[in-house]
């Protein structure tokens, strides 16, 4: 349901979803550039989050800066065995997100692990399990991921192109010193609305400007993506979504991947593994306030790209939706 908000809740949203400025006092300076007090701005943002348009506020991690491994995993689940398999899935700490879409390949969730033997491993379980088969899409190449809705934006503008693209910083594990991992623990909590959100992770040996410097070092490491704030697109009337699966021949993936990725409506674009039978290496989430919208975007690409073969797979239910917490050996 689409809820009715103030121009300054849109513009609140708008600004909690960018990067949080790494400052001791980070509200106050968002309140300054939104015309406001912290006061106001904390009480509005914490108003938000009972209304369940902030869902968290939280640091976003790079999982392959940590030397970890993910896939999407597909499965035709029969009706009689949704509820055991949905149960045994949600319950691995490791899936983020799980979705029942509109296909016969019906379940669709990430799993990680730290490494692709593992993965193996709990599909094989799995299977075991259910006899159903589960089949794994791990990212080739990553083309755009960038979860940011305009609350602001009521027309088909986000069905416009974007000039810049965000891509993974890094790629690569990056090892991390004892203050490292103990501020990304930290910073993998929902974040406190407080005038100094820091202020908990001081101490113990480090002040308040080697917080700072340590979250920036994360930063620049590419092992924090950015601290922001994820919203419910719902609830700010981007009620349509659409998986978006395309066949794309080999020698003009790189092309197609980036210039689909360069779409407003596109939150996450990948190159994935296909498997028998799915020819599908195109992937692409895309949210819109209509599904008009999306099939814009969707006869633009397909003609300029000359794509015949794809699927759209809309979301029939959320099953999952929970950020992996990266634990650190002591």
């Amino acid at each position: 349901m689409t809820l009715h908000l103030t121009k300054f809740q849109k513009r609140l949203c708008n600004v909690l979803q960018e990067d949080l400025p790494i400052c001791w006092e980070p509200f106050d300076d968002l309140a300054k550039y939104l015309g406001t007090d912290e006061k106001t701005l904390l009480e509005q943002t914490e108003q938000l989050k009972e209304m369940g348009v902030v869902r968290r506020f939280r640091a976003l991690i790079n999982y392959k800066a940590l030397g970890r491994v993910s896939t999407l995993v597909a499965a035709h689940v029969p009706p009689e065995n949704l509820n055991p398999v949905t149960e045994a899935v949600n319950a691995l700490e490791n899936v983020s997100h799980n979705y029942l879409r509109q296909h016969h390949y019906n379940m669709w969730f990430t799993l990680q692990a730290a490494n692709s033997q593992q993965i193996d491993l709990t599909l094989s379980d799995l299977t075991g399990r259910f006899g159903i088969d589960f089949y794994s899409l791990p990212v080739e190449h990553f083309f755009k991921l960038d979860v940011r809705f305009d609350a602001l934006d009521e027309t088909s503008a986000a069905a416009g192109f974007l000039k810049n693209v965000s891509k993974f910083s890094n790629y690569d594990k990056v090892p991390l010193d004892e203050n490292q991992k103990r501020i990304l623990t930290g910073l993998q909590e929902e974040l406190r609305l407080t005038s100094k959100p820091f202020d908990f992770m001081s101490g113990r040996g480090l002040k308040q400007e080697d917080v700072l410097r340590i979250i920036k070092e994360l930063i620049d490491k590419g092992v924090i993506r950015r601290i922001a704030a994820i919203v419910n697109h719902r609830k700010l009337g981007f009620t349509a979504n659409v998986m978006f699966a395309a066949q794309v021949p080999q020698e003009k993936i790189i092309q197609a991947g980036e210039r689909l990725a360069r779409f407003g409506i596109v939150s996450h674009c990948y190159e994935r593994r296909t498997f028998e039978g799915w020819p599908y290496n195109l992937f692409a989430m895309m949210h819109g306030r209509s599904m008009g919208e999306i099939q814009h975007v969707i006869n633009r690409f397909t003609e300029a790209e000359e794509i015949d073969s794809f699927e759209l797979l809309p979301t029939a239910k959320e099953l999952k939706k929970q950020p992996v917490k990266h634990r650190f050996d002591s």
